[in-house]
């Protein structure tokens, strides 16, 4: 090999090697729950024992009844267990089962968004929302929502997952659409 061609290829592997994180980054990642922390009592046990390790968003993924809440915590604090008491994670688990108990659809590990390259009009938009959204509420909530496109992704999910009616076709056509029009920009 010449000085030029291995000159070119040590170019070439540099760029290549440098370019590769960036590739890492730009590759969509699964979509994960984002879970409202609750109000009153529950909030503080949750900020005073959980939080300052992990965050509360992973609880989204499961949909168990007392027993299982309480064996999935026994679970998670083997190497580092928490000090609740009886009290605290009665009120704990009682909400973990309020609002993601056995009757709940846990949200899913895998969804990726896939790339779209064709786009909602307005007037297909609102059919779909009106066709897969109101047979639980009315569209009020969408309307006067104000959302990045990735929260939107997250909403849209999850009303899947709890029966509203959208293809997989129509899911990131949708949460794009929601996303421009119903966005952060206070002009939308």
């Amino acid at each position: 090999m010449t000085k030029v061609r291995k000159a070119l290829f040590a170019i070439a592997a540099v760029a290549l090697a440098a370019a590769a994180p960036v590739g890492a980054q730009l590759t969509p990642r699964p979509t994960r729950p984002q879970v409202v922390p609750p109000q009153g009592p529950v909030r503080q046990i949750i900020f005073k024992n959980c939080t300052s390790c992990h965050g509360i968003d992973d609880y989204g993924f499961h949909a168990l009844d007392q027993a299982g809440w309480n064996a999935l915590i026994d679970e998670r604090h083997k190497t580092k267990p928490v000090e609740l008491v009886t009290s605290d994670r009665e009120l704990l688990v009682g909400w973990l089962v309020s609002k993601f108990g056995p009757g709940t659809r846990p949200f899913p590990r895998a969804y990726v968004p896939p790339e779209i390259t064709t786009f909602f009009s307005d007037a297909e938009a609102e059919a779909l929302l009106k066709r897969s959204c109101t047979a639980c509420h009315d569209l009020e909530r969408v309307n006067t929502g104000r959302f990045s496109a990735d929260r939107w992704r997250v909403i849209t999910v999850d009303m899947r997952e709890r029966g509203a009616k959208i293809a997989d076709d129509e899911m990131e056509r949708l949460v794009e659409w929601l996303g421009r029009t119903k966005g952060t920009n206070p002009n939308q």
